[in-house]
């Protein structure tokens, strides 16, 4: 039987996207001669093909000859991926799409599945995260340094990465696949289309890499080097509700606006990123690679806006002015009088310092084994520092001129219209200073206020939110690979790996009181800023001022919030992983007839040991008290796979997956820190003295069985259409429960002694394993270059996908539930157009409704309804070499819009339209820049 083994040369070209419609089927009938000039004339051909359409190429050519099913984006060159943002272009791709964040394209979805059920690899090694969990966010990745991604929807055994729904491994360069020497400087200004919203903000910011790739030593060592430097501007007017409460009049139920907290915000993010790879390859046999990267990153953002209470407010709402709306019970529109308002002057600071060591060898032992050995290590820092500055009329309840405040619904999701009689941008009128009483807290009152005074309660001027996160992990993988002279099988892979990683998070906030208390304070001149318009809203102008200057220089004291507040205590933890893992993968390369079978199948073992040190935290004596509070928990999962791709000709193949995997508990749902009761004097119904809540360190990872089935047909060079079905049995799953805690050797709080013996047990609510379902879809997705139709239209093509996604699951106690990130349906489409050095295309990536995480109260994580949005993106640029000017060989310009339609983000409060959460309005960004290479 002949058998379908394509040679060295042609796997390296196909690697390197460069091998076109080079079909292994045919060539294993030719000489190694002729295969060989085959491929090269071939690679040829494709070279001259450049710009977008030569990564079109490139990204068709990974998705071909995988073995798994994958989705590919491919960098024409090092630091010219075809978005300013490696999740927009992360987002294109078929089945996946992108939640923003601050008007960033952040977090990535695959086929219905939030960024918590995927696994991000950089160059396939597992990666930390700035977030509490495990999710990245992609905007610490600069694109401007990366050379493609594969996104893996059906893993094999060989796979580190763990994820439901698939694997996201973001790649970089490899120097010894270069020609030729290559340096290279990429530069762009940025603007955005919202005027500077804040006076002190940035409105224009630019960014700039510089590359360098070049082989030494006869081609035996190859030095690839990038520094990409950027300064990213972003705008954004927010509408943002506290909620809306639900009261009752004779009989009828009705909800109103309870409050709202609207903000101009005018942010830059500062990232410097640098990499280096080192790739050997002294002999045939030895092949190493030496990786790093560095990225330090720093968001800063200037948040201004008024605070409106409304009916959780001290005014009286006038019930002649109110508007109901008949259908849903929700007053549109009122008036309360006698209200009191909150001007913020915010200061937020999110710094993250990324560093990621990898080490790879590959060593070929004779013609039948080869060995593998990676280490590699990560880790990043991140600290918020989130200040909230607040101003007035007057300090406490009832104190300073009040004002009469109307709002009005529109019957849109842009949030209320407000109506007001003051001057919030009278530096008289609004002195800093605390205008309304937010909450007792004991350390708080006792250090600055004295009872029955009329300012007690009142001693919170501002608040400033200081989380931490340290994120670590070392892996090692060792791996042996025999050739085996089978019909069937081609090779066997045996490896082992072990990853360990810890996470620590430290909580912490501070009371901010002003060193005039109990005054206020009118705002210096020095720190002035003028003032920043609120007309969005329709509050007119508030007065803008430097919160941090202030602090910097001493006019705020500032109280530790955990010494009395307990919610401390249970954000703060510290959780580690150790995995140890076997695989054994089996090549397959066989026929069916006429037609070539390959894939793999294999089968991978994972034991995991778990841990964490907490606290089971309580009050004493009006202080929190934090006895030491240690779990540990250990499970295995065996997770089989297979892969098989038929093909029906030269360009047709059916590919079959299916695999179980798994993603592992939120690492912010697995920490130890709970809020301890112990009961000296009855059990409760469960017969326990104990009661506690908070993380639960014994959770397990939630499973999947998993079907994938595609057609793929690759009918050009540039050009293919593929529809897929997949299905995944999903069980296990994380919900809100209740379960049984051993207490032993933990003291009781309230009173430091601990428990007898006999009661040493805890009824325990937190996350819980349980429940599952289903999830389903199908997918279509197809690359068509117009050149196919007539030759007139060589340059002309079409990129276009669309996903359906529907999911069935239910709770342990048979409850409904809807999966984070999914939309029931995402499209992308992109048109190019690429010719004799002009080059542009217009993308759009849309998606249906769906649940997402954003930031809270205390950077607490928080679901809500976002609705479903379309992006449009375009782009135009010129290759001077491409159109033929050799003295500017290596020149190219180009002109990027994003957002063009100026799409908001919308999330709601619960399943009414009119009740709008949050209304952000990023406006247009827009980009030149220039590419030069030498």
């Amino acid at each position: 039987m002949s058998k379908f083994k394509p040679s060295l040369l042609t796997l390296a070209l196909i690697s390197a996207g460069l091998a076109g419609t080079v079909h292994a089927a045919d060539a294993d009938k030719k000489t190694d001669k002729e295969k060989a000039a085959e491929a090269t004339k071939k690679a040829v051909e494709t070279i001259e093909v450049t710009g977008f359409r030569r990564s079109v190429i490139q990204s068709l050519n990974t998705k071909r000859y995988s073995s798994s099913v994958v989705e590919a984006l491919s960098a024409e060159d090092i630091g010219k991926l075809p978005d300013s943002s490696i999740a927009e272009s992360i987002a294109r791709l078929p089945g996946l799409a992108a939640q923003r964040l601050d008007g960033r394209a952040s977090r990535v979805t695959i086929r219905g599945f939030g960024e918590n059920e995927s696994s991000t690899t950089f160059n396939g090694r597992e990666q930390v995260s700035i977030s509490d969990n495990r999710g990245v966010e992609f905007d610490l990745y600069p694109s401007e340094i990366m050379s493609g991604v594969t996104v893996y929807k059906t893993p094999d055994s060989s796979l580190e990465g763990e994820g439901i729904a698939g694997v996201i491994d973001l790649q970089t360069i490899k120097p010894l696949s270069v020609d030729e020497r290559v340096i290279q400087f990429n530069g762009q200004i940025e603007q955005t289309g919202l005027e500077k919203l804040n006076p002190d903000g940035d409105r224009t910011g630019f960014r700039g890499t510089f590359s360098y790739v070049d082989k030494f030593a006869d081609d035996t060592v190859g030095v690839a080097f990038a520094h990409s430097t950027m300064s990213s501007p972003n705008q954004e007017n927010r509408w943002n509700a506290w909620g809306y409460p639900e009261f009752e009049v004779g009989g009828n139920k009705f909800s109103i606006l309870g409050g709202a907290k609207p903000f101009v915000r005018s942010s830059t993010l500062d990232r410097d990123s640098t990499m280096l790879v080192i790739e050997a390859s002294p002999n045939d046999d030895v092949h190493m690679t030496f990786d790093a990267l560095y990225v330090d990153f720093k968001d800063t953002k200037i948040l201004r806006g008024i605070e409106v209470p409304f009916a959780w407010g001290q005014g009286s709402i006038d019930a002649a002015t109110a508007t109901v709306d008949e259908a849903t019970g929700f007053v549109t529109s009122a008036i309360t009088k006698g209200q009191r308002v909150v001007v913020r002057n915010d200061v937020e600071e999110r710094k993250a310092d990324l560093t990621s060591l990898g080490f790879n060898t590959n060593w070929t032992i004779n013609e039948t084994w080869a060995l593998d050995a990676d280490i590699s290590y990560s880790k990043v820092k991140r600290k918020i520092w989130s200040i909230e500055s607040y101003a007035g009329t007057g300090r406490g309840n009832d104190e300073g001129v009040a004002d009469d405040i109307g709002y009005t619904f529109d019957g849109g999701n842009t949030g209320a219209k407000f109506t007001h009689g003051l001057d919030y941008s009278d530096f008289d009128l609004i002195q800093l200073g605390g205008p309304l009483t937010w909450g007792w807290n004991g350390a708080l009152n006792d250090k600055f206020n004295t009872a029955g005074t009329p300012y007690e309660n009142a001693a919170q001027d501002g608040f400033i939110n200081a989380p931490e996160i340290d994120d670590e992990l070392m892996s090692l993988k060792l791996a042996a690979t025999q050739q085996i002279d089978s019909e069937v099988i081609s090779d066997i892979t045996y490896g082992v790996s072990h990853r360990a990683r810890e996470k620590n998070k430290k909580s912490e906030g501070y009371y901010m009181t002003l060193n005039a208390f109990p005054g206020t304070l009118v705002v210096p001149e020095e720190y002035r800023e003028g003032s920043v318009s609120l007309d969005f809203i329709g509050m007119g102008n508030m007065i803008a001022y430097d919160t941090q200057a202030l602090i910097d220089d001493g006019y705020y004291s500032l109280t530790a919030q955990s010494i009395s507040d307990p919610a401390h205590a249970t954000k703060s933890w510290n959780v580690e992983e150790k995995i140890t893992a076997a695989f054994v993968k089996a090549d397959i390369n066989a026929e069916i007839g006429d037609m070539p079978l390959t894939g793999n199948v294999g089968v991978r073992y994972v034991h995991t040991k778990q841990s964490s040190d907490g606290s089971a935290f309580g009050v004493r004596d009006g202080k929190v008290v934090t006895p030491a509070n240690y779990r540990e928990h250990s499970y295995s999962n065996v997770l089989p796979s297979l892969n098989l791709s038929l093909k029906l000709d030269d360009d047709q193949a059916l590919r079959f997956g299916a695999a179980k995997t798994l993603s592992r508990a939120r690492m912010d749902d697995m920490n130890a820190s709970q809020s301890a009761t112990y009961s000296q004097e009855r059990p409760d119904d469960n017969g326990n003295y104990w009661s506690v809540s908070g993380g639960n360190t014994a959770l397990e990872p939630k499973e999947a069985i998993g079907y994938d089935f595609t057609y793929e047909n690759y009918f050009s060079q540039e050009g293919y259409f593929s529809l897929a079905y997949f299905y995944k049995d999903l069980s296990n799953w994380i919900f809100d429960g209740s379960y049984e805690q051993d207490m032993t050797g933990v003291a009781d709080p309230a009173t430091g002694n601990i428990p007898p013996a006999d009661r040493n047990t805890a009824t325990a609510s937190g996350k819980v394993n349980g429940g599952g379902g289903t999830l389903k879809g199908w997918e279509a997705s197809i690359t068509f270059p117009f050149n196919m139709i007539s030759d007139s239209l060589d340059g002309l093509g079409l990129i276009a996908s669309h996903t359906s996604v529907s999911s069935d699951i239910k709770d342990q106690n048979d409850n409904d539930y809807e999966l984070p990130g999914l939309s029931e349906r995402i499209q992308s489409f992109t048109l190019y157009y690429e010719k004799s050095g002009f080059e542009s295309r217009v993308s759009m990536r849309k998606r249906s409704d769906f649940k997402g995480d954003v930031y809270g109260i205390g950077f607490d994580t928080q679901q809500v309804d976002i609705l479903g949005e379309t992006i449009v993106d375009a782009q135009i640029g010129y290759n001077f070499g491409d159109a033929g000017f050799e003295n500017l060989e290596g020149l190219s310009i180009f002109l990027q819009g994003q957002n063009l339609t100026d799409e908001p983000f919308t999330s709601l409060s619960g399943d009414n339209a009119l009740q709008v959460r949050d209304y952000q309005q990023y406006g247009r960004s827009f980009l030149l820049g220039f590419s030069y290479k030498m």
